[in-house]
């Protein structure tokens, strides 16, 4: 199949500006990302989004694909959109660029075997390991349904532990999977009151009866959001 990664590198982040050129070790952050989708298997092409200029001559001085896109997405799921308008592709795995420590094989676990000729969109979750991470409004916790489908998402703690205080928790990871059916959809389609609400992208496809797949992965990557987060990744692939 024909399998693109798709990674948003956008430059105005509010907590962190700039971040995708932000060094560790002698390279930026998104060149890790880059390198690390490299080893991916079953991809053809791995393609920096970026809506910033000095990302995408950093990109070409560094000899990775980019592609300039629009400054005015509301988010990450629209940027991957417009490059579906030019690139075809089966199915347009996007991967954050603010992830460098991402797992290649996490990767790997979120691309469907064959073609899907109806809307597709599919995305890795992994547990939560303590109620901190459960409590913590940054991290989108997903209720699942028995066929692994997502029966909802929400920045609250989600099932609430009446009945059960061993409940298992999990998030959403920074990879995603989506055919062209999906993403012109999301395109085509107004954001609706639980997406404004919750301020969750994704929740677009579950208010319009769009069913997404989830699969669990053992993901140890953090999205570098902080100064701390940054240091926090530098000490670790400063070893590699």
């Amino acid at each position: 199949m024909n399998n693109v990664i798709v990674i948003p590198a956008r430059y105005a982040s509010t907590r962190l500006p700039g971040k995708p050129l932000m060094m560790i070790g002698k390279k930026p952050m998104i060149w890790w990302v880059y390198e690390k989708c490299k080893q991916v298997e079953g991809v053809t092409r791995i393609i920096v989004a970026t809506d910033s200029e000095k990302i995408e001559n950093v990109c070409h001085e560094l000899g990775m694909d980019v592609v300039l896109t629009s400054e005015t997405h509301a988010n990450h799921v629209l940027r991957v959109a417009e490059v579906s308008q030019t690139i075809q592709a089966d199915y347009y795995i996007c991967v954050n660029g603010d992830e460098p420590l991402i797992n290649s094989d996490n990767i790997k676990a979120v691309i469907p075997d064959s073609a899907c000729d109806n809307i597709y969109a599919g995305y890795c979750i992994r547990e939560l390991t303590n109620i901190g991470e459960a409590t913590d409004t940054s991290n989108i916790k997903v209720v699942r349904k028995a066929n692994e489908e997502a029966l909802y998402l929400s920045r609250m703690i989600i099932p609430y532990p009446k009945g059960n205080p061993d409940i298992t928790y999990f998030k959403l990871i920074g990879i995603e999977c989506f055919n062209k059916a999906a993403l012109d959809f999301y395109s085509n389609t107004p954001m609706g009151l639980l997406e404004k609400t919750e301020d969750i992208d994704h929740l677009r496809f579950l208010e319009n009866g769009i069913a997404i797949k989830t699969t669990i992965v053992d993901s140890e990557s953090i999205s570098v959001d902080t100064a701390k987060d940054l240091e926090y990744v530098r000490k670790i692939l400063e070893n590699e």
